[in-house]
């Protein structure tokens, strides 16, 4: 799939760190660096622009070792954006960690996957079919 987009950040655009993975890294693309302190959370610009076809959108997500190293992760995770979306992607981070964490210009700041997905219509109906969990929730399956 061949997606159109517009670079702006000074980087090169998003890839692939290895043959298989599903995610591309997505870098901060900032004039100076920004510190997030504990708790703190900031909409952080990639630079990135693009025109994802109708049935896609892009998803995203944490990166693995900035969580597990330093506390940091995508807020709205996944967060979604749709192929109608125009602007630049930007991705909202937060310092879940005690201690300061500065996000300088470059920095892969999170991971992004295009997904297809559905479009739905409901229909509207007075009973659902049967199955064997039926209503179990939370917890449910599983328990003896």
């Amino acid at each position: 799939m061949r997606i159109k987009v517009i670079n702006r950040s000074g980087h090169d655009l998003p890839e692939y760190q290895t043959a298989h993975a599903a995610g591309m890294d997505l870098r901060a693309s900032l004039e100076e660096s920004i510190v997030l302190k504990p708790l703190e959370r900031k909409l952080i610009p990639t630079g990135i622009y693009m025109e994802l076809p109708a049935g896609f959108e892009a998803q995203v997500r944490p990166r693995s070792g900035l969580a597990y190293k330093h506390g940091l992760t995508v807020l709205n995770s996944p967060g979604t954006i749709d192929a109608d979306y125009r602007g630049e992607v930007k991705v909202l981070l937060v310092n879940l960690s005690d201690q300061p964490f500065e996000v300088v210009n470059g920095e892969r700041i999170a991971q992004m996957v295009i997904a297809k997905h559905e479009t739905i219509s409901w229909e509207n109906v007075e009973v659902l079919s049967d199955t064997d969990r039926g209503a179990g929730g939370y917890g449910s399956t599983g328990k003896s």
